[in-house]
């Protein structure tokens, strides 16, 4: 043996820290199953196209005011739904990660 080797750090009960990790493993769990039932949406163009998606990233509805077809402008109607689309999933990763991550302790998810 080494000089000055004392046997390492002091280990914590194995079975303990297993329940802390199924705990929180099924915490995780209710707050996915959670964030798949909450919906956040967005709009673009002042309310002409909405898009709502879940927490869990799935849209679930897109509405488009039917004023905005009459103008016939497809490529303008296209930028306000990729703008719709892209801050709802933005506002629901930001709602994930706020809900997910002091169950995390700071890790990514």
């Amino acid at each position: 043996m080494a000089k000055g080797f004392k046997g390492g750090p002091k280990m914590q009960n194995p079975m303990g820290m297993m329940g802390q990790l199924q705990k929180l493993q099924e915490q995780i769990q209710a707050t996915q199953a959670q964030l798949a039932l909450e919906t956040v949406t967005a709009s673009a163009g002042g309310g002409v196209v909405k898009v709502t998606v879940t927490g869990d990233q799935r849209c679930t509805a897109i509405e488009i005011a039917p004023e905005i077809l009459e103008d016939g402008d497809v490529e303008m109607l296209q930028d306000m739904i990729l703008t719709a689309v892209n801050n709802a999933l933005d506002q629901s990763r930001e709602m994930a990660a706020d809900r997910l991550g002091p169950l995390a302790g700071g890790l990514p998810i």
